[in-house]
């Protein structure tokens, strides 16, 4: 008996694939794929192909055909993610699904506050959409995700101190699991108390065990006003307790609290001449962006007034100790510093990026851990910490120019990871991965740190969802 090749093979599997979704659907030349292939920061492979079903029904005839054949799949999003979850690997015979053709609004309810939107729908579309109603879904990103992609990762940002992220946000799903099935997940239900939550096993998993192509999203009145300062802060301590005083008087109002440090903010200046620089050439030691919001026109209060009035109100007393700076300003503008600074970090030189949350009260002194552990080796290393101190979030950025550093990248990367995570997960009992979810780019420190059992539970899931193991890259237990 003649034994097919391997190119005969794919030829065979890109023909089924074709013949189940019509022209164009299937992706395979190398320039086309080579999109599908590159994660946005880590994670590069190569494709056998990319599928872009257009319905439920397609990315369930994908996933069948894929399974009664053994191929792997990856789902992808708009690839938007920095951990290498939504790549191939490299072995050039995993299919890419992307979610790309899911890209319909199917329904906007504005009394009951829900939208139901397709897996491959993009914040940005789903944010203009919305907006016509009076509406937000309140994920805000520096990236363009996909509904689908921001399930899988349990997407966060820079207002879920106020908001909460998608899992808070999240009240049902449409899954198709590795076999092709069809879970119906969809109730817009805001109560629902009948034991299991079972679409939450398919948030921050990665898409390992199952292809969101659906979801039913809270949304939230759109905020008529909005104000913002910039206030200069002595110390990490001295943030803290501004957050404390803040939430204790503005907590209905309070939106964001994002905590920027002077060696994080000053790349920004240097490498972004058009933004304004309102401290001059002496940075305070940390910068706080603090943001309020409300739907209450400005006839009834104005936040400006509000927020400008109790923050000078707090210099004039004890609890305004260690403030050193406060600058309202226009909320585009302040926001534009603070979603440049990773940015500008890249022109620095080498960056080593962390993505870690700790409990708040801990924060300061985290950060001062880190900054005293990479001090007393690495003394050509910047730490340059900013992010989402409001719930306990920090990106902890490492910058180096590589001419200065005694080792090569690859070697200092590997050197310092486990070192970092080590600090932040056992000393402070915090997570190596606040927000970007777990990937191949982590796999080893999930491998780590996750317990035991919860890995177990974990593979349990996996061999009942999807017993082949053809989903993704990630391994979760």
């Amino acid at each position: 008996m003649t034994v097919p090749d391997q190119g005969e093979m794919e030829k065979t599997v890109v023909g089924g694939l074709s013949a189940l979704l019509g022209p164009g659907a299937v992706v395979t030349e190398p320039h086309e794929l080579a999109r599908y292939e590159q994660g946005w920061r880590y994670g590069r492979g190569a494709a056998l192909a990319a599928v872009r079903p257009s319905s439920t029904e397609e990315v369930s005839r994908v996933l069948a055909f894929a399974a009664a054949r053994g191929i792997r799949v990856v789902p992808q999003g708009a690839n938007t993610g920095l951990v290498g979850a939504s790549t191939p690997d490299a072995t050039g015979s995993m299919l890419v699904l992307s979610l790309e053709r899911l890209s319909r609004l199917l329904e906007i309810d504005p009394v009951d506050r829900t939208v139901v939107a397709g897996g491959g729908v993009l914040l940005s579309q789903l944010d203009a959409a919305l907006a016509e109603q009076g509406l937000l879904f309140p994920i805000d990103l520096g990236a363009d995700p996909t509904v689908g992609g921001m399930v899988a990762t349990n997407a966060a940002g820079t207002r879920v101190l106020r908001y909460g992220d998608v899992r808070q946000n999240l009240l049902g799903v449409e899954v198709v699991l590795a076999d092709g099935t069809v879970l119906d997940l969809m109730a817009a239900l805001r109560k629902n108390n009948t034991g299991l939550d079972a679409k939450q096993l398919f948030v921050g998993t990665s898409g390992v065990f199952g292809v969101v192509t659906r979801a039913v999203l809270r949304v939230v009145p759109r905020p008529a006003q909005r104000a913002t300062a910039l206030v200069g802060a002595a110390s990490g301590a001295t943030v803290l307790q501004l957050l404390s005083h803040l939430e204790r008087g503005l907590g209905d109002v309070l939106t964001a609290f994002e905590v920027v440090s002077a060696d994080a903010l000053g790349p920004v200046f240097r490498y972004q001449p058009r933004l304004r620089n309102p401290f001059g050439a002496a940075l305070p030691p940390y910068t706080v962006l603090v943001e309020l919001s409300t739907t209450l026109p400005s006839e009834r209060i104005s936040l400006d007034d509000l927020l400008e009035s109790t923050l000078g109100a707090l210099l004039e007393g004890e609890a305004g100790e260690g403030i050193t700076d406060i600058f309202p300003g226009k909320p585009s503008d302040l926001w534009d510093v603070r979603h440049h600074v990773s940015e500008s970090h890249r022109h620095e030189g080498e960056v080593l990026g962390f993505d870690i949350s700790v409990p708040r009260s801990s924060m300061a002194v985290f950060v001062d851990a880190a900054r005293a552990l990479v001090a007393a080796e690495y003394p050509f290393i910047r730490v340059c910490d900013f992010g989402h101190w409001g719930d306990g979030g920090v990106h902890l950025n490492l910058v180096w120019k590589k001419d200065e550093a005694v080792r090569e990248t690859p070697e200092l990367k590997a050197e310092l990871q486990p070192r970092i995570y080590d600090l932040a997960v056992t000393s402070f009992r915090g997570s190596f991965s606040a927000e970007h979810g777990v990937g191949p780019h982590n796999q080893a420190f999930y491998d780590r740190y996750t317990p035991a059992l919860v890995q177990e539970v974990c593979r349990t899931l996996k061999a009942r969802l999807d017993p082949q193991g053809l989903l993704g890259t990630t391994r979760l237990g």
